[in-house]
């Protein structure tokens, strides 16, 4: 990675840093680079580490008790992946796949433990990153409870990563439609129904496949409120 590009700047548990400690933390990380389909990480393997995106998408994902694949989350641009192994520095319990060709940047566990006591201030929004994903994770577990589809998908869209064009808010569906389905305990045919019907109310305006600009935030967190 060049200085311009450099990894750790792009994550939030990073950004209370300086400039100079940045560059400092920078010097404890392997490069890394996946092609799609690769397996990054999988359960069980002998090492903790913390793998902190650059670029591409990643995707976890847990084997149920009946060998079924259950989706946890997708990886992208600035988000890690394994912080809870690195933390607690049990094996990996998940697998980790490269979804699209991915450049990473990897903190081995000794290396991050020295880190975390250099400086605190990145387990404090380790910890805050954590606490997002959590009542992320609570807020689509109370929609999928709710055996409501239309608050799954909502929740969903909420959750996802995006940016703002004109004022607008804007995501991009990070999976075939077939995965996120399966992710949500719906069909693909469900799911594009409800998308569909969110775009003619006015809350949501598709782009091409996978773009969707959320028109009304308001109407799509009520929806996404299990009743």
């Amino acid at each position: 990675m060049t200085e311009d590009g450099l990894c750790v700047a792009r994550v939030p548990i990073f950004q209370g840093l300086t400039r100079e400690e940045q560059l400092h933390v920078a010097e404890f990380l392997h490069p890394m680079s996946a092609r799609r389909g690769d397996i990054v990480s999988s359960p069980g393997q002998s090492e903790s580490r913390l793998l902190v995106m650059h670029s591409g998408q990643l995707k976890v994902s847990h084997t149920a008790a009946n060998g079924q694949e259950q989706i946890l989350r997708t990886v992208t641009d600035g988000d890690v992946v394994g912080e809870r192994a690195l933390l607690t520095g049990h094996r990996p319990t998940d697998l980790v796949v490269a979804v699209e060709d991915s450049q990473m940047c990897v903190f081995d566990h000794a290396d991050f433990s020295a880190l975390l006591r250099s400086y605190p201030d990145i387990t404090q929004r380790m910890l805050l990153t954590l606490s997002d994903r959590l009542s992320s994770v609570e807020r689509l577990l109370g929609a999928i409870t709710s055996n409501d589809v239309n608050a799954r998908v909502a929740a969903y869209l909420l959750d996802l990563p995006g940016s703002v064009e004109a004022g607008v808010p804007m995501v991009e569906l990070p999976m075939a439609k077939r995965d996120i389905a399966a992710y949500l305990g719906t069909t693909p045919e469900t799911l594009s129904r409800r998308l569909a019907a969110l775009s003619a109310s006015g809350i949501i305006e598709l782009h091409g496949r996978r773009d969707i600009a959320i028109l009304d935030v308001d109407r799509l967190e009520g929806i996404a409120e299990p009743h």
